[in-house]
């Protein structure tokens, strides 16, 4: 078996994946004060709640955008499961061609996103990652990573509006039932929920202006994809495990 996590901001996702199959994806909060020996309680929980001993896993692999407690994750790993895991980083092989004028700066979840689109999806392909920021990455029909744009997610604009406003309430990320709101949390809903959608659209049509042809496929990922992109006017596939699929493609790749 293998151990696929991912490690984001906000959370951190873990999948087995059992020959071809995923026989179980587990999260829990992206906490940067806790100790090797804490996420290794975690991993035995998750792995005791699904019914499986982490000693039959055979690999590891881990992709971060939180190098402060990769290290104490990868411990972790090898901790529970014995086996010592793979990092998604410039010593691997992902298959990826990046031609941004920076290509080690690519964070390590649009790299295996990519790859996983690539394998997964027609090209040339759009990949929308909603979570903690809001990433829509650019992958020609020859599966080349062109660029993306990075802007605040969902959450955290949410946050800094109530925070910085005294009158605006925390709410809860849903759709409203109508775009003009009438009172305040419909309002806000309708901003964060129909505001990103139109958001979506609009670089969509940018991106393909730009690019002189049109995506063969869109895919959208993270955690706030399955309430934003049902209110987009493009046809847009949800895989809520597009992130885990790019780990075992890349860690098959370098085995």
């Amino acid at each position: 078996m293998l151990l696929t996590i991912d490690i984001g901001n906000t959370n951190i996702t873990l999948g087995v994946f059992k020959e071809n199959e995923l026989i179980f994806v587990s999260r829990f909060a992206t906490q940067r004060v806790k100790t090797k020996d804490e996420y290794a309680f975690q991993l035995l929980n998750m792995f005791n709640l699904n019914s499986i001993n982490p000693k039959e896993c055979n690999g590891a692999i881990i992709s971060s955008v939180v190098p402060e407690i990769t290290n104490n994750v990868g411990n972790a790993v090898l901790l529970t499961t014995g086996c010592t895991p793979k990092y998604v980083d410039s010593s691997l092989d992902t298959g990826l061609k990046i031609i941004t004028k920076i290509p080690g700066q690519l964070g390590a979840d649009m790299v295996v996103g990519s790859v996983a689109a690539i394998d997964r999806y027609p090209l040339p392909c759009l990949v929308i990652d909603l979570g903690t920021a809001s990433k829509m990455f650019v992958l020609d029909k020859e599966g080349t990573f062109l660029g993306c744009t990075i802007s605040a997610g969902v959450g955290i604009s949410l946050n800094a509006l109530s925070s910085g406003a005294s009158q605006l309430p925390n709410i809860n990320i849903a759709a409203p039932e109508t775009a003009i709101g009438t009172e305040t949390v419909g309002c806000m809903q309708s901003g964060a929920v129909y505001g990103t959608a139109c958001m979506i659209d609009g670089m969509i049509e940018r991106f393909e202006n730009e690019l002189g042809y049109r995506f063969e496929s869109i895919v959208a990922t993270g955690g706030y994809s399955q309430r934003i992109v049902p209110h987009c006017k493009n046809e847009i596939i949800f895989d809520d495990n597009l992130l885990l699929d790019g780990l075992k493609v890349i860690y098959e790749k370098n085995s």
